[in-house]
């Protein structure tokens, strides 16, 4: 039991009745030092649970009431000897040292139990904040945390919002202060040191002000009126101190993490960018170097040539121009995608429709009639950018026309898988290497296949193709992946999830090699 609580004066009053009827009853049997006990017990006991100036006081008088009923001569304050007069001295003495002493423990008691919450107040802030995305969101709470504290009204002023300073003058307020709250706040801020009573600043103010403090920076301040009139205040005010740069290095680490966030940001651009140009001094010099050629060839020797040869050169520079448009293309599109905050231009989608635009253009290449196409019947419809998928499949598709034998089928499939649908392509090339299944989707990676992968006449990609998929993909909310075929060859799978549509029907199994 917690007898520093109590402040009953009834439990008080029942421990003297208590000793006062055993003294009445034991008179005569005992002798006056053994009686006296009774007193010492009655006033420790009740100096529990009453004020210690009054505690005193009932003690006094007790020893008074002690030397009327028991001391010779009885009914009255005289003393005939004087070794009694020693033990009424002694036993007031004694009563006032035990409630001096049960005043101090119930001093130190109760500043132990405030250390206890101020710390268990701390810890739990510490926590609240330390999960904090935007800690200005909590500005309220360290207001909360603040009057709970103290009892005072509380303003909080931040200047800081979801990761970046403010800078137009206008911090975020919890309060209404006035005109002179508001000047206090802004000095406080600009200072990072407090003002207001017992700071050694402006110390005839009721009323002080505590900054929010980071590492070597001021990201607010807190206003705690009246704080010079409460009865703890020099102690307090280190907690309420603590608390305020509790908040200020939540602020402190948001800021940085945004300012990391940017650099991080800024830094992927410019690698992007470098991949970028590395790109087009690289990969695009080949199929310019193949137009110009026969460009060149057209132009000058164009009347000694036959029909066939200027037919030859002049499909050379339709393929090679497809091949630079759709590389231009994938760069541009891998820029876009890894650029922050893009956004799609989505709309509700047909994936047989898109299947079929993809395949038609496909089909129109050269090796494009050896692509067969396996759709589920009945898919809901993609929440999707379709130029975006699109791309996604020809990429895919071109990547597997190019690196598997010209003999042998490649096969698109769309198909419907728990909440998603599964956009596959797959063909029978030599496969790749397991370590490069992760890999080959970064930007210009490719895949170490080996020499069997190229067919005749062919030649590598620039290896954005893939990681534009990829990029597509996640764009999407989706993911892609790279699988080994026990039958030799690979399996581009690409997940799309569903967007508020209804179950998928069951989910039927192809043959693979469907055309």
């Amino acid at each position: 039991m917690d007898f520093s609580k109590r402040r009953h004066p009834g439990f008080a009053l029942l421990a003297w009745a208590i000793a006062w009827g055993a003294m009445v009853t034991l008179e005569g049997r005992l002798d006056l030092a053994n009686l006296a006990m009774g007193l010492v017990l009655a006033s420790a006991l009740s100096a529990l649970w009453l004020p210690g100036w009054s505690s005193m006081l009932i003690s006094a008088v007790a020893v008074l009431a002690f030397n009327w009923f028991f001391i010779p001569p009885k009914f009255t304050l005289t003393v005939d000897l004087h070794q009694n007069v020693l033990l009424l001295a002694a036993l007031l003495l004694v009563n006032w040292i035990i409630a001096v002493l049960v005043i101090r423990q119930r001093h130190l008691t109760d500043e132990a139990r405030n250390l206890a919450t101020r710390e268990a107040q701390l810890r739990q802030w510490g926590d609240t904040l330390r999960d904090a995305s935007d800690p200005v969101a909590h500005a309220s709470a360290l207001r909360s945390a603040l009057q709970e504290a103290t009892g005072n009204q509380v303003i909080v002023s931040v200047l800081h919002s979801l990761g970046q300073p403010m800078h137009d003058g206008t911090p975020v307020l919890v309060g209404e202060p006035d005109e002179q709250q508001r000047s206090g706040l802004v000095l406080c801020e600009r200072d990072g040191r407090a003002i207001g009573a017992g700071s050694g600043r402006y110390d005839q103010l009721d009323d002080v002000y505590l900054p929010l403090r980071g590492r070597g920076i001021t990201l607010g301040a807190a206003l705690i009126t009246g704080l010079k009139r409460h009865p703890d205040s020099e102690k307090l005010r280190s907690h309420l101190q603590a608390l305020c740069d509790q908040m200020g290095s939540a602020l402190h680490r948001s800021l940085m993490a945004a300012q990391e966030q940017q650099a991080r940001e800024q830094a992927q651009l410019q690698a992007t960018r470098n991949a970028l140009l590395a790109a087009i001094s690289h990969d695009y010099r080949t199929p310019l170097a193949t137009i110009m050629g026969a460009a060149s060839a057209l132009q000058e020797q164009g009347d000694r040539l036959d029909i066939n040869q200027r037919q030859r050169l002049a499909a050379g520079i339709v393929e090679e121009s497809e091949r630079l448009a759709r590389l231009a293309d994938n760069t541009l599109q891998l820029a876009r995608l890894d650029a922050p905050g893009v956004s799609l231009r989505c709309d509700w989608e047909s994936t047989e429709e898109i299947v079929g635009a993809v395949l038609r253009r496909v089909r129109s290449r050269p090796d494009g009639n050896r692509v067969g196409v396996w759709v589920e019947p009945y898919l809901p419809l993609l929440w999707c950018d379709a130029i975006l998928i699109s791309q996604l499949l020809e990429n895919l598709l071109d990547n597997a026309l190019k690196y598997s034998p010209s003999d042998l089928p490649v096969t698109l499939h769309a198909r419907g898988d728990n909440g998603a649908v599964v956009l596959a392509v797959i063909d029978q090339g030599p496969g790749i290497a397991p370590a490069w299944h992760e890999k080959v989707f970064e930007a210009f990676q490719r895949g170490d296949t080996g020499p069997r992968a190229l067919r005749a006449g062919g030649d590598r990609g620039a290896g954005v193709g893939l990681a534009v998929c990829r990029a597509i993909a996640r764009a999407h909310h989706g993911g892609i992946l790279l699988r080994s075929r026990e039958e030799g060859g690979c399996m581009f799978e690409c997940r799309l999830p569903l967007r508020g549509q209804g179950q998928l029907p069951p989910t039927s199994v192809p043959p693979e090699t469907d055309q």
